[in-house]
């Protein structure tokens, strides 16, 4: 998760896009078969959403990922959407 650098840090110390890595890191530390992820990307900056994608892209490669988004480029890389109206 690239974070070794932050780890004596505190939660108001970290970037929104470090607490986000943390979030799936505690949520996938027990090894779920399914995580669901709401707005995953919300109020990040691009570079940090990115990273996030692609942490997620991992994920889904071993088990179920459900991600919750209005991000169409996040979308857009699921393996199935479903849109809700």
């Amino acid at each position: 998760f690239h974070l070794g650098a932050r780890l004596k840090h505190r939660p108001h110390e970290l970037s929104g896009g470090e607490m986000q890595r943390i979030a799936i890191a505690r949520a996938i530390a027990n090894e779920p078969r399914v995580v669901l992820a709401d707005e995953p990307t919300g109020n990040l900056d691009s570079r940090s959403g990115q990273i996030i994608y692609e942490l997620l892209q991992e994920l889904s490669r071993e088990r179920t990922v459900v991600v919750v988004t209005h991000a169409e480029n996040l979308a857009r890389l699921a393996d199935r959407v479903i849109h809700i109206k």
